[in-house]
């Protein structure tokens, strides 16, 4: 299938009573929406959420049978292949995009993995991005009890904020602020009642590796993953300090063999725990740069923009990981990009 007429995918995720269904039913009665197929994924027995969303078509399909992020990863692979062989033969509607909302308990990695791996799939459809939806009354209670929260923030292209009407502006910004240590480059949106217009829940084009119009300066957004000292009126206690986002930069061209060991090493030593990495690449003896973007092990092959899309030529990377120090990776970093770590790095930058 060619690789324009991939159909884009959108992962909506939150923790439980975040508002996920809210923000569906919302979007889904819009009459934009018309030719959306929808997979809602729950965990139990009994699902509720395909009766409690407005869906006219019959391009709804409930995953029941357990998680999304692991019992049935195998299921959404076969459920997306039916979906579009189901629309060829004329079983289903036309469609030209895909939500999947997962269960609140879901960690999107797997998911992610599952449309970035499958050579079926990526025939067919592009990850359009993650949403992320955060209960403003619950959001920082939440983040102190529960790891997946965490991942489903770091993972976020955009976050909405949901019950925005019904908490004081204080502790909007409390819970913001915390957002952004875990995910600094992420849009955050507030929603009420799951009202939001649908320009900020498409086109977000964040894991299409063939979107050669992607606006790369915001997409990767290095210079906002810093290092910083939790200088806050938190409880050291409530911020979890496991999952942190930092950059790393080198103004030399870097060698394209040297890049790939490094990658494989990282990957191979610390792919579990690599929530999330991508670049923008000087290959030395290229014209124009190289992107790269993964999650854990799983990366899409090195991806060759047109231009640059400004003056800078630096090698940008950025990272969010869980227990994962950036003195860990700079220890990679540094010899197979070819520094000598004894003479110092008098021309290679690394963002603190």
């Amino acid at each position: 299938m060619n690789q324009i007429t991939q159909i884009p995918v959108t992962v909506i995720t939150g923790f439980l009573g975040s508002g996920k269904t809210t923000l569906l039913s919302s979007i889904l009665k819009k009459k934009e929406m018309q030719k959306t197929a929808v997979i809602i994924n729950e965990f139990g027995e009994i699902g509720l959420d395909h009766a409690l969303i407005e869906h006219t078509d019959e391009n709804i399909v409930e995953l029941q049978s357990g998680c999304i992020c692991c019992t049935i990863q195998g299921d959404l692979n076969k459920t997306l292949i039916d979906l579009f062989d189901k629309m060829m033969n004329g079983k289903v509607s036309s469609f030209n995009r895909v939500l999947i909302e997962t269960t609140g308990l879901a960690n999107p990695v797997p998911i992610i993995h599952t449309l970035m791996s499958s050579i079926e799939l990526i025939r067919i459809y592009s990850l359009d991005g993650v949403i992320t939806v955060v209960d403003s009354v619950n959001g920082e209670k939440t983040l102190d009890l529960h790891e997946e929260s965490l991942k489903q923030l770091a993972l976020a292209e955009k976050i909405i904020l949901s019950k925005t009407d019904i908490i004081d502006k204080d502790e909007i910004k409390s819970l913001i602020y915390r957002i952004k240590e875990i995910n600094p480059v992420s849009q955050i949106v507030y929603s009420k009642f799951g009202n939001i217009p649908l320009e900020e829940i498409f086109g977000l084009g964040a894991y299409d590796p063939y979107k050669k119009s992607v606006d790369v300066k915001k997409w990767l957004a290095a210079e906002k993953y810093k290092d910083k000292k939790h200088h806050h009126h938190h409880d050291v206690n409530r911020h979890n300090e496991n999952i942190r986002a930092f950059s790393m930069m080198s103004e030399n061209p870097v060698n394209m063999i040297a890049f790939s060991f490094f990658r494989d090493m990282i990957t191979a030593a610390l792919g579990a725990n690599l929530l999330r990495m991508k670049g923008i690449i000087n290959i030395a003896g290229e014209e124009r740069p190289a992107v790269i973007h993964g999650v854990q092990h799983i990366f899409h092959p090195v991806q060759w923009l047109e231009t640059w899309p400004d003056n800078d030529r630096r090698t940008k990377l950025v990272f969010i990981t869980q227990n994962i120090k950036k003195e860990q990776i700079e220890d990679f970093f540094r010899p197979l990009m070819g520094l000598d770590t004894e003479k110092g790095l008098p021309k290679e930058i690394f963002e603190l």
